[in-house]
């Protein structure tokens, strides 16, 4: 299996602290040491890293700790391989173009029999279900939406209905980008947190460093962050259900009828 991370703002904000708690589990503190890879968007576009070896001897991990990138969305993936080799066409997250924007996608599961499933446009670099999952997709919203549709959650109910296809074949856990919104999938393990005014001081499990989020914040800032397993150990996370699929844009989850 993998771990997601994934970061929704209202306002452009780094990732330093909680990507520094995940990157301990790609190798230290965890066994997904077969690559890692992190996504940001600036506009409709998305600067992404990418690297197969484990996170945690990762030089370019250690400048993403260090070195305060800010964006609105930002989705990360650390790599335990089942499907695929190591290699750097198989670290997520993947990306697409789509109306003009880039979709990134990053995803924790296996799923049977994926491939049987045919592709019109988007086809896979690497060989990963996950890959060919996110090609499939893309193909799907291409055919039904030739242009972003008038009311956003029509785009949502489909990307709900497709993940709910997908799942059949297996665990199917992902995150999820239009440049837009920031949609989360369910199938096992995943939880988010979103932080707010009055901020507090925060713990991560995997290293035991704290932080006062009220000296990097303001009172206007909203952060969610999502993750495949809680990465602080003192503040409450709220824990997915399995199917369930999650909007969050400016920071807040959006309610909306499946």
């Amino acid at each position: 299996m993998c771990e997601l991370l994934g970061l929704n703002a209202n306002t452009p904000t780094d990732i330093c602290f909680s990507f520094t708690g995940l990157v301990q589990r790609g190798g230290r503190t965890g066994p997904h040491k077969d690559g890692w890879g992190i996504s940001m968007y600036e506009g409709r576009g998305s600067r992404s890293f990418h690297d197969p070896r484990p996170s945690v001897a990762s030089e370019v991990a250690d400048l993403i700790q260090k070195h305060a990138i800010k964006s609105n969305i930002i989705i990360s993936h650390i790599r335990q391989a089942n499907r695929g080799r190591v290699c750097l066409e198989n670290t997520h997250p993947f990306d697409r173009e789509l109306w003009g924007c880039s979709w990134v996608f990053a995803h924790n599961g296996q799923l049977k029999g994926i491939k049987k499933w045919p592709l019109e446009f988007y086809k896979p670099i690497g060989t990963t279900d996950s890959e060919y999952a996110f090609c499939w997709m893309m193909d799907q919203i291409r055919r039904e939406f030739t242009e972003p549709p008038g009311r956003p959650q029509a785009l949502w109910r489909f990307i709900k209905g497709l993940a709910d296809q997908i799942s059949e074949l297996g665990i199917f856990s992902f995150l999820l980008s239009d440049s837009k919104y920031l949609y989360a999938h369910c199938s096992n393990n995943m939880c988010w947190i979103t932080r707010r005014h009055p901020f507090g001081v925060a713990k991560l499990i995997d290293t035991g460093d704290t932080i006062d989020f009220r000296d990097h914040t303001t009172e206007e800032d909203v952060v969610t962050v999502i993750t495949s397993k809680e990465l602080t150990s003192d503040e409450t996370w709220n824990v997915m259900e399995k199917g369930e699929f999650q909007v969050f844009r400016n920071g807040e989850p959006i309610n909306f009828r499946t």
